[in-house]
């Protein structure tokens, strides 16, 4: 499977989804004009990867080895939450006795509503999350 990249630019996130490095990341400010057009195929992306996953083709992949999924935002609109929630739940078709998902939610140590949307995000989704809090600069 080809990994996949998303350049950041001033509105969209950087997004690097490559199983062959274990890098799954969505990094920046999510708040595009168009959601859809940025989060359709990274969602059918996902998709295909965790099918391909469930059918033993990434056997590198399992409990000594987890899909490790990194969410560092700066900001994010409502459009796009519903997006991540639906990215997470495409993850959490994977089942953790086969190779769990560790979910790391990256906000900076000073932002109390970003991590409490993390919890909220993680609440809905129902996944457990890390919080890993980003030193002020």
């Amino acid at each position: 499977m080809q990994k996949l990249h998303i350049h950041q630019t001033v509105s969209t996130p950087e997004i690097k989804l490559s199983p062959g490095e274990n890098i799954f990341m969505i990094r920046g400010t999510s708040s595009p004009e168009d959601v859809r057009a940025l989060y359709y195929p990274v969602i059918e992306w996902i998709r295909i990867f965790v099918d391909d996953l469930l059918d033993g083709e990434y056997k590198k992949f399992d409990n000594k080895n987890p899909v490790d999924l990194h969410i560092d935002l700066t900001y994010f609109n409502s459009s796009s939450a519903k997006f991540l929630y639906d990215i997470l739940n495409e993850f959490k078709r994977i089942p953790s006795e086969k190779c769990p998902v560790t979910v790391n939610w990256h906000h900076d140590e000073e932002d109390v509503d970003m991590k409490e949307a993390g919890h909220d995000i993680a609440t809905l989704v129902n996944m457990e999350f890390r919080y890993v809090p980003k030193p002020i600069s």
